[in-house]
């Protein structure tokens, strides 16, 4: 089952079989590109999509995402930007002081104000929960930070806790 996602991208849960690691990785630069900026009604303005936001998808704080985790975050990305545009509520909100940016020539990092958001939502055409994360870092303007797969949700409504064949895990 396929689903159009509101920015007109073709959702399906096999999109990620289907298509290999780069031509994800160019489709979701592509989204990137196409998409800057995207309305969230829960802020009243738009959400930026920028380089730091599609870095991310592809790595962690200290690594290198692997490459099934990279192509399952540019799966989701269609689906995440729905959520933006949906959303009128916030489930988790985070403020921290984080050090920004590259070394100085004294080897330390500026610290800023940080604040995070997390909206979550079941979305797509067998449901899945997914959690956005948005960032702003001081004054700046609120950009996507991530999305990640929350839990699978059965067809009776309830979230799935475990995979089914738990003892082979």
């Amino acid at each position: 089952m396929q689903a159009v996602c509101s920015v007109g991208v073709v959702y399906s849960r096999h999109f990620m079989h289907r298509h290999g690691y780069e031509g994800l990785r160019a489709q979701a630069k592509e989204i990137f590109e196409r998409y800057s900026l995207i309305h969230c009604p829960y802020f009243g303005t738009d959400v930026v999509l920028n380089a730091e936001g599609l870095h991310h998808l592809r790595y962690s704080a200290e690594r290198e995402r692997t490459k099934p985790e990279q192509m399952l975050k540019f799966r989701l990305l269609p689906l995440a930007l729905d959520v933006i545009r949906k959303s009128g509520t916030v489930q988790e909100y985070r403020k921290i002081w984080q050090a920004i940016g590259k070394n100085g020539a004294d080897g330390m990092r500026v610290a800023k104000e940080v604040e995070y958001w997390g909206l979550v939502a079941i979305v797509g055409p067998r449901p899945d929960k997914i959690r956005v994360i948005l960032r702003r870092v001081g004054n700046g303007n609120i950009t996507f930070w991530s999305v990640m797969r929350g839990a699978k949700i059965l067809p009776d409504g309830r979230p799935r806790l475990a995979p089914e064949n738990l003892e082979a895990d």
